[in-house]
């Protein structure tokens, strides 16, 4: 399985090192091996996915990032049971995952709400799935609500909530079942960048207080390094595992460390894995014509 030594481009203190090294003490949650995905298309086999091995721990935050193309939400649609993998395992607790099931919650970008439904009715649909009758479901919807911050909403419907109390009830909904990992495709990335801090630091709340594990898909270099323990890498054509970086930002996590040197030394490492250095090419340069005065410079100083 792919197991990372503490990465040599950062010196680590003492507590991060003693952080990782009781990380990778936990039981193994969720398991990757050996996992290989293949689209068939006009042009021929298109490999989406290549020799992908992961241990994920308990409790564990990881993101995961990569360029457009790279098999992120093929691989998170595979984990969640919703896509078959073309060879390859995936194990939660040991155990073959082969369809969707209540141990794994999901969270979409868009908001899945059930438009009809209020936001104690929508919490409550997969507890009345699951067996519970209406009185038990309501009392454990309303425990989500309060940890949630939206008790003077419960009666509320969707269309009359902003997008992050929208994406707050989707994550209430998904931890509703108990679930042993929740699997994050992009979850704030339609909201403005006001609420998806909100929802970062109610997100990084929750983890902290609840037994689960997160696997969380991102294009934001910023977010993965603020909420992972670790970030998986992905590189594209086909998507194969660059690199898993273990984030020394030290836990508790803040705001006030975006500008630390742990976290500006991680986030550059990163954007050098997705977007190495490259020689110009003259090709790239686009063929314009000049339509201004010559001294009309929107460059210059004037």
């Amino acid at each position: 399985m792919t197991d990372v030594s503490l990465p040599s481009y950062l010196d680590q203190s003492d507590a991060v090192r003693d952080r990782f090294e009781r990380l990778k003490k936990r039981p193994v949650a969720l398991e990757v091996r050996d996992l290989h995905k293949v689209f068939p298309s006009r042009n021929g086999p298109v490999t989406a996915l290549k020799n992908i091995n992961l241990n994920i721990h308990k409790r564990e935050f990881v993101c995961v990032i990569g360029p457009s193309g790279c098999g992120k939400s093929t691989l998170i649609r595979i984990l969640a049971g919703l896509e078959q993998s073309s060879s390859g395992q995936v194990l939660l607790n040991g155990e073959p995952v082969t369809k969707p099931g209540p141990e794994r919650g999901m969270v979409f970008q868009g908001y899945t709400l059930f438009p009809w439904l209020s936001v104690k009715e929508n919490i409550m649909f997969g507890l009345r799935e699951s067996g519970y009758d209406k009185s038990a479901a309501e009392q454990e919807a309303r425990q989500w609500i309060d940890l949630i911050g939206l008790a003077r909403f419960e009666n509320s419907y969707p269309n009359q909530l902003s997008g992050g109390m929208k994406q707050r009830v989707a994550i209430a909904r998904a931890l509703a079942n108990r679930p042993k990992v929740l699997l994050m495709d992009e979850p704030f990335g339609a909201l403005d960048a006001q609420t998806r801090a909100k929802m970062q630091a109610y997100l990084l709340e929750i983890w902290k207080n609840i037994d689960i594990t997160v696997f969380f898909i991102t294009h934001d270099l910023d977010e993965a390094v603020y909420l992972a323990d670790r970030i998986l890498v992905l590189k594209a054509n086909p998507g194969e595992i660059q690199e898993l970086v273990e984030v020394p930002v030290p836990q508790p996590r803040s705001p006030d460390q975006f500008l630390s040197p742990e976290f500006l030394a991680t986030k550059q490492h990163i954007e050098h894995l997705i977007h190495p250095p490259v020689e110009e090419d003259e090709s790239d340069h686009l063929n314009l014509v000049r339509m201004v005065h010559v001294n009309d410079d929107v460059g210059s100083v004037f």
